[in-house]
């Protein structure tokens, strides 16, 4: 049976209509990106264009930071709920017996915890350029633009979020408790999400060429974690609740 993006749409729209139904994952996609957008704007605004450059600097590092979150636990929330949410539904099953390739069934998945998270990301990061650019201090403003923090913002949301998704539906093919599964899964985004926090901060700088470099790197990871979530996917195991 060949590839269909038809059964991968088919997927997608399913799992964004169950979205719509289940209040907590509303519930996250809406205080999430608020707390993340008042938090760097305190931040923006409390930073005084008089101090020194690295406060200055810390300042901007902690905005742009606050908004990498959201790539990194939104998805994870989501991509955690996309199977054993359904176990505990009971809607699982229905959806496994169907002639549907592991790989079509993942990406599926995989998409419909992508699309909202960079959506949702991106506008985000618009109203904070925006903000930045009409009321912010120029100094401020030129801190923003002048260095690599635009290109690390939007080379490392989708990157970020990739990771997180596979992390989280590895976690979820294998919990049986969401809440569980959800722990896991943002615990899984950590480190990577630790590495840009010294990049946002400035602990670490980051060249043109290095944040290219480092997002490719990363791209490479998201493609081997795919590929890794889908060798060990065992759609029997998720049927009968045993290993085959």
């Amino acid at each position: 049976m060949s590839f269909s993006w038809t059964r991968v749409r088919a997927i997608t729209v399913k799992e964004l209509r169950d979205y719509r139904r289940n209040r907590f994952v509303i519930g996250t996609m809406t205080v999430l990106p608020l707390l993340f957008i008042i938090l760097p704007m305190i931040q923006l605004f409390n930073a005084n264009a008089k101090t020194d450059t690295t406060n200055l600097n810390l300042h901007i590092g902690l905005s742009l930071l606050y908004m990498l979150v959201i790539p990194a636990f939104l998805p994870s929330s989501l991509s955690a709920y996309s199977i054993v949410g359904e176990r505990e539904q009971g809607t699982l099953e229905p959806v496994l017996i169907t002639p549907i390739r592991r790989e079509e069934f993942l990406i599926g998945k995989a998409l419909a915890a992508f699309a909202p998270t960079i959506v949702i990301a991106y506008i985000v990061f618009g109203i904070f350029l925006a903000a930045a650019a009409l009321f912010a201090h120029p100094a401020i403003t030129t801190a923003i633009y002048a260095r690599t923090h635009v290109l690390v913002q939007l080379l490392f949301t989708p990157l970020l979020a990739g990771w997180a998704i596979w992390v989280g539906i590895a976690v979820s093919a294998r919990s049986t408790d969401m809440r569980v599964a959800q722990q896991l899964s943002v615990l899984g985004t950590l480190p990577l999400l630790a590495i840009l926090a010294l990049i946002s901060l400035n602990v670490i700088t980051v060249s043109t060429a290095l944040a290219v470099g480092l997002a490719a790197a990363l791209l490479a990871i998201d493609l081997l974690a795919w590929r890794a979530v889908a060798a060990v996917f065992d759609r029997e195991r998720l049927i009968t609740g045993t290993r085959t």
